[in-house]
């Protein structure tokens, strides 16, 4: 299969490690040549963990034309914060129908990838989809090389048009389609995302551990407290009534971690000292990480617009997102998905209908 992975961070090299393994015909683009130059040269990924070896890749490019030349399904690995870019540059760019999955789409990414992808290309209209999360726990541990710590297990995915969900796995290689499960809407996959949950307010809680130059612990097993596990189920219980709300149910981050690593525990802080995936995971040496400049304006500030429109008590989210925008000094309200675009209206029907696209 002629695979397009965007994006050469933790998951793009994961993920075309494993889909060059298990014999597809990978192109792996990034934006900037500097992070790929070496894999440009060797077109070889170094992988350890449960993946292990040097892995050919068939082409390492920068040239966005390469990349979209006849592919039959493009996956894009990169962090939210870069969709609205590309959502543009590859509508300019593509020359065919394709198939285009978000790992992940964060919180409606997919919706906002579409909106701005209609703008640039009329002729070629793609499917678009989203996943709950990318289906690798890994780590980038050089610019050619991959930590795959384990593979995660029931990932939701959902179409953003009225193709059934079980459908769009189909359309992916062969080799992951097993990681997947379809979800009813891309509601699920979307407040179903537990990155926002699992990451904004536990590190900013730890902000003077983490930005210490004398220490570093160990993200979730040292940063995620029984305290800090307890202010993030507020989190997750409001992020649970949206998606009840609008009609839909989600897992808990406590059931997901259970159904993903097969863990057990009462809260999400036995859960997580029981997942042997995340005994090696350090924390981020800054507060200005992905876990804050992806998961707050692409994670909880659209989890909170939806909220707050839909009548409902988002204390927790609304604190984290003040924080997180007191701290780093930066607007991630204004920058985030704010959903101004979708003109959302009053009636939670309407809501529901925007979102499950059932309209033109």
């Amino acid at each position: 299969m002629k695979v397009t992975v965007i994006g050469a961070g933790n998951s793009g090299l994961a993920m075309a490690a494993h889909l060059s393994s298990q014999g597809n015909k990978v192109t792996l683009w990034n934006r900037s040549r500097k992070t790929i130059s070496k894999l440009m040269k060797t077109r070889l990924i170094r992988c350890e963990g449960v993946l292990n070896g040097k892995i050919p890749i068939y082409k390492v490019t920068d040239d966005i034309k390469t990349a979209l030349k006849n592919p039959d399904i493009i996956l894009i690995t990169t962090p939210a914060n870069s969709h609205r870019e590309l959502a543009q540059l590859i509508a300019k760019n593509i020359k065919k129908s394709a198939v285009i999955v978000l790992n992940p789409g964060r919180t409606f990414g997919a919706l906002e990838f579409n909106h701005i992808y209609k703008k640039f290309n009329k002729d070629y209209a793609p499917i678009i989809g989203e996943t709950q999360t990318i289906i690798y726990t890994c780590r980038k541990t050089d610019a050619d090389a991959v930590n795959i710590i384990a593979f995660k297990d029931s990932v939701l995915i959902a179409s953003l048009d009225n193709t059934p969900n079980d459908t769009i796995i189909s359309f992916l290689p062969e080799c992951i389609q097993e990681y997947f499960y379809p979800a009813d809407s891309i509601i699920q996959t979307s407040i179903g995302n537990v990155g926002m949950v699992l990451h904004c307010a536990p590190l900013l809680l730890n902000a003077g551990w983490t930005e210490s130059k004398t220490n570093n612990y160990k993200y979730y097993y040292d940063g995620i407290t029984p305290t800090v596990s307890a202010f993030i189920e507020n989190i997750d219980m409001e992020r649970i009534s949206v998606a009840s709300a609008l009609g839909y149910k989600v897992d808990s981050t406590r059931e997901w971690l259970m159904k993903t690593y097969h863990v057990t525990g009462n809260s999400i802080y036995e859960c997580i000292q029981n997942n042997k995936a995340y005994r090696t995971i350090d924390a981020p040496s800054s507060l200005w990480h992905r876990y804050i400049f992806e998961d707050v304006p692409f994670g909880l500030v659209p989890l909170e617009a939806v909220g707050l429109q839909l009548g409902l008590n988002m204390t927790y989210t609304t604190l984290t997102v003040d924080l997180a925008s007191k701290l780093l000094n930066a607007d991630f309200r204004k920058e985030g998905r704010n959903l101004n675009y979708l003109n959302i209206p009053q009636s939670i029907n309407h809501l529901k209908t925007i979102f499950e696209r059932r309209i033109s």
